[in-house]
Parts: C-alpha cells; structure tokens; sequence
C-alpha cells in the first residue's frame, strides 16, 4: 500500500513544482513556446473544474475532493491489494485530485499550463493528467475485470 501513497505523493510534488515554476516564470496569459506548433506552457488560472465549468463554485470543489479523497482511500485499503492495476489508478487519481486541491485551498483556482498547440483543448497541468491516466486506467481496470468474471462464468456453464 506504501508504494501507492508514495505515487500519489510524486505526482502532488511534480505538480506542485510546475505550478510554482509557472507562476514565478511566466505571466499570467503569457506564453512560452516549447515545442513550435506542438507545445507550449501557458500561465492560465482556473476557477472551475475541466474547460471552466461550474467556475467559483470553491465550497463545492472542496467538498467532491475531501469526499473523492476519502473513497480513494477507503478503496485503495480495501480493494487495493487485490490488484495492481486498480491500485495504481487509484494512486494517480489521489495524487491528481489533491494537487489541485491545494490550489484551490491556497489561491482559490488552479494553476493551468500546458497547451497542446496542435489540438483546441484546454491549458491543463500535471494533476489533471494524472486524473485523466488514472480514470483511463481505471476503465481499463473495469473492463478486463468484467471480461474475467464473464470468462469464469463461461467456463462455469460448460
């Protein structure tokens, strides 16, 4: 279980350290070109959730998270040790939601910068990727989980 709570605790590090880079580095709305045409970082602060939504909403974020936070937990003790996978998607999801937490709890938005400049999608940054790795893996998870048992159940009938 260790391992799973260390995972979460670098993605909340390596979160929050590009968040201060971003901040101390870059102003707000400004833009540096990384890769031309594929990726720059942009100083962008969020007072929604995914693509702004329910923006200023902060009680209502804090009170998902510290109920997101707490299932996490409850499950990765639970159900963790069972299995790698659902563990480790667990750990990103847990890292991701609290490395914007903090933000929300410190500046009352969330600190954005990395924009795909080939795409028209939204300036996210690592807590979010990490959210977005983890409910995939999650799916993932789901799936193959309900392709065991259906499998079990087949051989079971035969």
């Amino acid at each position: 279980m260790l391992l799973y709570y260390i995972i979460a605790l670098i993605i909340i590090g390596i979160d929050q350290l590009t968040k201060y880079l971003t901040v101390a580095n870059i102003p707000l709305h400004e833009t540096r070109e990384v890769i031309p045409s594929i990726l720059s970082f942009t100083y962008h602060q969020n007072t929604g959730a995914a693509w702004s939504i329910l923006e200023g909403q902060m009680i209502f974020f804090y009170i998902v998270t510290l109920i997101v936070v707490g299932v996490i937990i409850y499950y990765l003790h639970s159900y963790g040790k069972n299995d790698k996978l659902f563990a480790f998607s667990l750990s990103l999801i847990l890292g991701g939601a609290i490395g914007n937490f903090i933000d929300r709890l410190i500046h009352q938005f969330v600190v954005d910068m990395v924009r795909l400049e080939f795409i028209d999608f939204p300036i996210f940054n690592v807590a979010d990727m990490a959210l977005t790795v983890g409910v995939g893996l999650m799916i993932l998870y789901l799936i193959l989980d309900e392709w065991k048992e259906y499998k079990q159940k087949k051989v079971g009938t035969n």
